[in-house]
């Protein structure tokens, strides 16, 4: 990084800090600082809901998963918009007709304490991880490609994020999110054009697509009914589903935005925009790996991206294993782009026939290619257990710092800073508000001061902040970060959002048999999770359909015996 690199970085991330704290000093009451005054229009409520799902991993993480698998991950988001849709016209009403300042609040009015209580503590337990892992998935990525210490970013960027979230509340988040977006995006677009300028310059955007095609890169939709894939269109539509209603309908750090909105039309209107925008913005995310992809096609690429995976196994026994591969890697790459030459030229001159013997080419190529790289994870793996050998997390990363110019290199840093902030910041908000209005406030008298919960709001949002710097600090890698987080959420989402629709839609039903069915399911989905019954999406919709199925059926009991309802 060059002087004008660190000028930008710097300044940027600063600026962020300073405008949110200038521009939301002096909140007067908890509704000023946890509901931001219910001011916001509908940009401002979409953006920040936007901001809050896209953290520095999706940026990080999902150029690299579209390098290694392609565009097929933008199936998980297929399911976001009749989930905005459904929340627009279900969860908005209610909760600004009941004028509450969390989702938990309903919960109390239409079951019990204790329900309110469970549901907030799952939100805590879930949502206080992956509020680490937001920060520590720049971090140990950073760390790792520029030589950083790792614990000193994670305390800098936790810093930050205190900083102004602290400071100004929802206000301070929703305000500084539409710059971090504007940073975000800004970037993204400046490094796919600089892609497409690196490549040949026979190489057009419409043939570095036929180029990715050729290498399965561009299969969007899997029909395929098998519930152990990850990502196909069905487990988009149906986990996915679930998982984004849980999300945007029953996480406070979500839900926390659009109660900010100055009506609630603004609220639906920026969770509209939200659903609109975010599949095209993830399929532009997934389409810079996929032109990254192409450019490596034509330049020498690692055989691991992870550089300290690299220096671990150079440094071991394995050294002269290593080198081996690294050389059959090479020759591979000198094939590859023969073979990309022949079917380029093939394109060009329109002889189809030769099109296919060189896609096949390409195919077998591609298939002894990720046999050397597992390979070599396998070496590394041998040489230091304790270091990263899947390198999704370091592809983009890798391009950035090796072949973007000057400058630029500051900016892609500061939208992953950026996006790491806007998302933590949301979280840490949340954190604060929940633990203060849904633990401390439910169960101590009302204060005569105004003023007094905005104190505690800000001293457990402090506490939150300090807890996930130290998660951070005490984290550890897991296959691909951003399934990390969507599998933390799969554990417990799907759990809520069937306690939030028995409340919505199933009105006999009363607070015991939900608390014990919840419980139950909580226990029987993290089972589930750790004996693999099945990909992680469709842990969602199994926790919410098993909640509601045990909680119908222990109510049935109840009412079957003639029992009055238990206070527990």
């Amino acid at each position: 990084m060059g002087t004008l690199d660190w000028i930008i970085l710097s300044g940027t991330l600063l600026f962020i800090v300073a405008f949110g704290v200038w521009r939301t000093r002096g909140s007067k009451d908890v509704d000023d600082y946890v509901r931001g005054g219910k001011k916001a229009k509908w940009l401002t409520v979409g953006l920040s809901v936007m901001a809050t799902q896209a953290s520095a991993i999706t940026f990080l993480s999902t150029p690299g998963q579209a390098f290694h698998d392609g565009m097929g991950f933008v199936q998980f988001y297929f399911g976001l918009p009749l989930a905005m849709i459904i929340i627009c016209l279900v969860f908005v009403p209610i909760y600004h007709h009941l004028k509450v300042y969390t989702a938990y609040e309903f919960l109390e009015k239409r079951f019990d304490l204790k329900t309110r209580t469970l549901a907030a503590m799952l939100f805590l337990l879930q949502r206080g991880l992956a509020a680490g892992i937001t920060i520590f998935a720049p971090s140990i990525i950073l760390s790792a490609v520029l030589g950083w210490n790792l614990n000193t970013l994670n305390i800098i960027i936790g810093i930050l994020v205190i900083i102004y979230t602290v400071s100004g509340g929802t206000k301070a988040v929703n305000v500084t999110q539409k710059q971090q977006m504007f940073v975000i995006m800004l970037g993204m677009f400046m490094a796919f054009f600089f892609i497409l300028g690196y490549l040949p310059t026979d190489i057009s955007f419409g043939k570095a697509l036929k180029v990715a095609g050729a290498s399965d890169k561009l299969n969007i939709l899997n029909f395929d009914f098998d519930t152990d894939s990850r990502y196909t269109f069905w487990s988009g539509i149906t986990g996915g589903l679930f998982l984004m209603l849980a999300y945007f309908g029953t996480d406070q750090s979500q839900v926390q935005r659009y109660l900010s909105g100055k009506t609630v039309r603004e609220s639906q209107l920026g969770l509209i925009f939200n659903g609109i925008l975010k599949i095209p913005m993830q399929f532009f995310i997934l389409l810079v790996g996929v032109m990254v992809f192409v450019f490596y096609q034509y330049n020498p690429s690692p055989l691991n991206f992870n550089p300290a995976a690299t220096e671990a196994v150079l440094e071991s026994p394995y050294a002269q294993d290593y080198r081996l591969l690294q050389g059959a890697h090479q020759d591979l790459e000198v094939e590859k782009k023969m073979a990309q030459d022949a079917f380029s030229a093939a394109l060009d001159i329109k002889e189809y026939s030769a099109t296919i013997d060189a896609k096949q080419q390409i195919l077998d190529i591609n298939r002894k290619e990720r046999n050397n790289r597992e390979a070599a994870r396998e070496l590394i793996a041998q040489a230091n257990p304790s270091v990263e050998t899947n390198d999704k997390d370091y592809v983009f990363i890798h391009f950035i710092l090796n072949y973007l110019p000057r400058g630029l290199i500051g900016l892609l840093l500061a939208v992953i800073l950026s996006a790491a902030m806007s998302s933590t910041a949301s979280e840490l908000n949340a954190l604060g508000t929940i633990t203060a209005l849904d633990l401390y406030k439910r169960n101590r008298p009302d204060h005569s001061d105004p003023k007094h919960y905005v104190k505690v709001s800000r001293l457990f949002t402090l506490l939150w902040g300090v807890m996930a710097i130290l998660i951070a600090c005490f984290a550890d890698l897991f296959d691909n970060l951003i399934q990390l987080v969507n599998i933390i959420g799969s554990i417990f989402y799907g759990n809520v959002l069937g306690i939030f629709l028995l409340a919505f839609f199933i009105r006999f039903v009363r607070g015991n048999a939900v608390f014990i069915a919840a419980i139950i399911t909580q226990v029987i989905v993290i089972i589930g999770f750790k004996f693999d019954w099945m990909s992680y999406l469709w842990l969602n919709a199994f926790g919410c359909a098993l909640v509601i199925f045990l909680a119908i059926l222990l109510e049935g009991f109840d009412r079957l015996l003639g029992k009055p309802p238990v206070r527990i």
